[in-house]
């Protein structure tokens, strides 16, 4: 939490017309994460294991605080974790 007056932990929603409102993220997605090997594997990579015990997946806690910044989301990860990813 920020101890500004001026900044807050709410949403921000960029004004229309501003560059903002035209930012698009990009998550990527990939990878099988070997130095946490073994939690972390091919068939379970590290983006979809709650990391921080916040109970969310890093994939999920990464798309929840870039929505309210993006006019649209983008996640690329490979065939193998689609399923899961769209799950998210």
């Amino acid at each position: 939490m920020s101890t500004d007056p001026n900044l807050t932990d709410a949403p921000r929603e960029a004004a229309p017309g501003t560059a903002l409102s035209r930012f698009h993220a990009v998550i990527p997605a990939g990878g099988v994460g070997t130095r946490l090997w073994p939690l972390s594997r091919a068939a379970a990579p590290k983006f979809l294991h709650d990391l921080t015990g916040s109970g969310q997946t890093l994939i999920r806690a990464t798309w929840d605080r870039l929505a309210p910044l993006a006019a649209g989301m983008l996640v690329v990860t490979g065939g193998a974790h689609r399923e899961a990813v769209c799950m998210q």
